[in-house]
């Protein structure tokens, strides 16, 4: 069972990561993570199916930070490559897109991200809020 969702700022991205480390029951196989010029894809696979309230309280809770996404080719490919098991710097490079995290959601890895690129640009851009 996965979750394929667009958010508009980081700290909406930091919101799912931190609904998943307080529910450890549920089974969270990988979380993906990728920013792009207007905002951030989340991708959430678990290991199983979850039960039917636990999928409606986790979509409403997703829906009320974000909207389901259906990515373009490239950015689908760059997930099913991640999902494959290549490295993250391989897929970035090939299919051109930041991958921020992969694999079990870390909120440093997130913030470490949103940190540099303030640096690097001099400002925090709406979508690094």
């Amino acid at each position: 069972m996965e979750y394929l969702y667009y958010l508009a700022n980081a700290s909406l991205t930091l919101r799912i990561v931190q609904h998943l480390h307080a529910r450890p029951q549920m089974p969270v196989s990988f979380v993906t993570v990728i920013h792009q010029i207007d905002g951030w894809v989340v991708r959430i696979k678990f290991k199983e199916q979850l039960s039917p309230q636990e999928d409606g309280d986790f979509r409403a809770f997703l829906n009320e930070l974000g909207i389901t996404y259906k990515p373009p080719m490239r950015v689908q490919m760059a997930l099913w490559s991640l999902e494959a098991g290549q490295s993250p710097v391989d897929v970035m490079r090939r299919y051109q897109v930041a991958i921020v995290s992969h694999g079990s959601p870390e909120r440093e890895e997130i913030e470490a991200f949103r940190q540099q690129f303030v640096r690097g640009l001099g400002y925090c851009p709406e979508t690094l809020a």
